[in-house]
């Protein structure tokens, strides 16, 4: 005997009012005989005498009971805010049950309806949601990366609290305007030119908001600043031939998470950032004055997915997450040091270290190959013109030795997930 196919789940986007579908949405919805969705959508449809399922975490649960509603021959409908597709619930659903047994039926996002408020494009606009997170690693990453942002909050990270967090991350020369309870009679539009007015204000629990760079940052989002454009205490630097070298050797992906050791100015944090676009860089440092320029640079530079950690290596590495690729350009004789960080590097890590001692290079060589990791040294030693008479002449920079290693592992790494969605 044939066992009766599950029926197909309809995720219905709601726009910005659930009263208000299009005809063919608000059809199903009316024939649903099962509706899934937040409390707040249920309650807007709260005569319809359908069996209800209210989404709350984990959502696991929900998409098993839908599961179970559908193959039982029910017509199952999932009410999503805005478009389903987009920071929705579809993206769950389509994924645990497969793409033939989800139909969504996309409607007006929150994003759209508030760049057409505001006479605004937004085919550029980096979308955040920070529903459900304990950070704001995504939103930083976003202003880092664009100059536009659209953030999707909640009751935790509310738009006062957004702007008090990004401005104690050193986020500055952006605006933010405030769409609150957008499509509802008590709809309000508020444009702060400064984050630490909106800081100040209280917001309803619905909104959402735009950011946008007022002005570039003062240090261009390239690889290769010149040094003198970056602040730093004489000598504390990375310099920039060398500092090239450095990153090529490590080797940076877009989701990695990178440390970089001894930061001095934070230049290599800054522009392995550059490449880290989807993960976190950490520039730990453990000199007061540097760490205040590490901070100084970081906001000039926006690169707003570095996070300057003070204090003393390795005890302040216990709170980071394990890295994917570790510099050391600083402190490698620190005892343990080296140890910590070849027992935290995840498989297929990379270590690269700048040396210009002789014995700390080979106290470093004899580590590495006590632990049975092979490493490599390229000695980098660059001149750079001055005038003279007329002329030009050669300074010579002192030779700096790059020793490189791969963490031995054969285990293929753990993917990094990045919570990106709600």
């Amino acid at each position: 005997m044939n066992e009766t196919p599950p029926l197909v789940i309809d995720v219905v986007g709601t726009g910005l009012n659930p009263r208000r579908l299009p005809p063919g949405a608000a059809a199903l919805v009316e024939q649903a005989q099962v509706l899934a969705g937040g409390e707040r959508l249920l309650e807007a449809l709260s005569s319809h005498p359908a069996e209800r399922l209210p989404i709350r975490a984990p959502i696991s649960d929900l998409v098993e009971a839908v599961d179970r509603a559908s193959r039982s021959g029910r017509r199952v409908v999932v009410l999503a805010d805005g478009d389903p597709g987009f920071f929705g619930i579809g993206k769950a659903l389509v994924r645990a049950l497969g793409v033939n047994r989800v139909r969504l039926h996309p409607n007006v996002t929150v994003l759209q309806a508030a760049a057409a408020r505001t006479g605004r494009s937004w085919e550029d606009v980096r979308a955040v949601s920070l529903h459900g997170r304990s950070d704001l690693w995504p939103l930083r990453r976003a202003l880092a990366m664009g100059r536009r942002a659209g953030v999707y909050t909640d009751r935790v990270f509310t738009p006062a609290r957004i702007a008090r967090d990004l401005s104690d991350c050193g986020v500055d020369g952006w605006s933010m305007v405030v769409f609150e309870d957008l499509g509802r009679t008590s709809e309000r539009i508020r444009s702060f030119e400064d984050l630490s007015r909106a800081a100040q204000e209280t917001f309803s629990p619905l909104s959402f908001l735009l950011l946008e760079r007022c002005s570039p940052p003062e240090l261009p989002p390239i690889l290769g600043l010149d040094d003198d454009r970056i602040l730093h205490e004489r000598g504390m630097i990375t310099k920039q031939e060398v500092r090239a070298v450095g990153l090529a050797r490590l080797q940076v992906e877009p989701t990695h998470v990178v440390w970089d050791l001894g930061a001095g100015s934070g230049a290599v944090a800054i522009e392995a950032s550059r490449m880290a676009r989807d993960g976190k860089v950490f520039a730990v440092e453990r000199n007061p004055d540097r760490v205040g320029r590490i901070r100084e640079n970081v906001r000039r530079a926006g690169a707003y997915v570095v996070e300057t950690v003070p204090g003393d290596m390795p005890e302040c590495l216990a709170s980071l997450p394990d890295p994917d690729r570790v510099f050391v350009g600083g402190g490698a004789g620190r005892e343990g040091l080296l140890e910590e960080v070849l027992r935290r590097l995840r498989p297929g890590g990379r270590l690269v270290m700048h040396v210009v001692l002789l014995g700390s290079l080979e106290r470093a060589r004899r580590l590495l190959e006590r632990e049975g990791w092979s490493s490599s040294v390229i000695q980098v030693q660059t001149q750079r013109s001055t005038p003279l008479s007329g002329d030009l002449r050669f300074e010579a920079q002192n030779p700096i030795f790059v020793l490189s290693a791969v963490r031995p592992d054969t285990d293929l790494p753990t993917p990094r997930k990045e919570a990106t969605e709600p």
